[in-house]
């Protein structure tokens, strides 16, 4: 039987010794509000044990680079290896390499393309992304009903980088709750893609809006992209009253929006929960313990109500 490390979002430290451990981490990319929460919190775990070092590295969402890193990192003789990988489809090149050299691997948050086939040194630590897209726009749904828009509302759907297997996911849930009856009121009049950017959402939802078609609800794949298009909204003098806006991963940004009455809904990814689950892992690993590949911490939605018990947690 494999172990269960983590429990609903609680890290459980190894029972037996860890020393002088490396592990070389590659990120996807530094200039990321979620990915900083999650670098930070394998970074505040690992100065919490005596003898565990990270190398953490930024691939810039460079696929080839973070290809190199993985080599980089094996060549140097690290203990383990933590990938938030920059091209979800891309990953079984890494778990290869990483297999080959008999390196432990694990992949953080974005759930690589082989999750199903990942070789026994290898996991995968994140939060089931069915529950992100799901929860979020279901919220919607029932925000939009109670303002009296069951007969009938539109809107648009801002999805991340097509190439992550989180965006292919939450637009599907999305979808997937547009279809139920309860919910099949809501049209969406376009989507696209602004790559989980603030600036990107910001100038497409402005491309949005140019069309004077009207709309009720903006679901996002995540924070940054539903500021953006609060941002857009707000400055072409929308009234964020009459709109519904959700997002995901509960930032703090996004908490501040929500206080402010702009973001309607998040959904709290445990960034720090995930980022310190897959040092815990790594270490297992190295050690020779037996980790469960698959290690999902829940999300929570969040909501103007529950707010506050959020905000200290970012």
């Amino acid at each position: 039987m494999k172990k269960t490390l983590l429990a609903a979002g609680i890290v459980t430290l190894l029972g037996s010794a860890v020393t002088a451990e490396t592990i070389g981490v590659s990120m996807a990319r530094f200039d990321d509000n979620f990915l900083t929460v999650l670098r930070n919190g394998m970074e505040e775990f690992a100065a919490g044990m005596d003898g565990v070092e990270l190398q953490i590295e930024d691939a810039t969402d460079d696929v080839a680079k973070q290809l190199d890193q993985i080599n980089n990192f094996i060549a140097s003789g690290v203990d383990a290896i933590i990938v938030n990988a920059v091209d979800t489809s891309a990953t079984e090149a890494m778990s290869n390499a990483a297999e080959s050299a008999g390196v432990p691997l694990v992949y953080v948050n974005r759930q690589p393309v082989n999750v199903d086939t990942l070789p026994d040194n290898q996991a995968f630590v994140a939060s089931n992304e069915i529950e992100s897209g799901t929860l979020a726009a279901f919220e919607a749904c029932q925000l939009l009903r109670a303002a009296g828009l069951a007969g009938g509302a539109q809107g648009y759907l801002l999805m991340g980088q097509l190439s992550n297997q989180a965006a292919v996911q939450r637009s599907k849930d999305v979808d997937d709750i547009l279809g139920i009856d309860m919910c099949n009121f809501i049209t969406l009049i376009d989507r696209q893609t602004a790559n989980w950017s603030r600036d990107e959402a910001q100038d497409l939802m402005t491309n949005f809006m140019s069309s004077g078609e009207p709309f009720d609800v903006v679901f996002a794949n995540n924070d940054e992209m539903a500021i953006g298009a609060i941002q857009a909204m707000k400055a072409g003098g929308m009234d964020m009253a009459d709109v519904v806006v959700v997002g995901v991963d509960a930032t703090q940004d996004a908490l501040l929006a929500m206080q402010a009455g702009d973001l309607d809904a998040t959904v709290f990814q445990d960034a720090a929960g995930q980022g310190s689950g897959a040092v815990n892992a790594a270490l297992a690993l190295a050690a020779g313990e037996d980790v469960d590949q698959k290690v999902y911490i829940p999300f929570v939605l969040v909501t103007p109500e529950n707010v506050g018990d959020f905000l200290s947690r970012n």
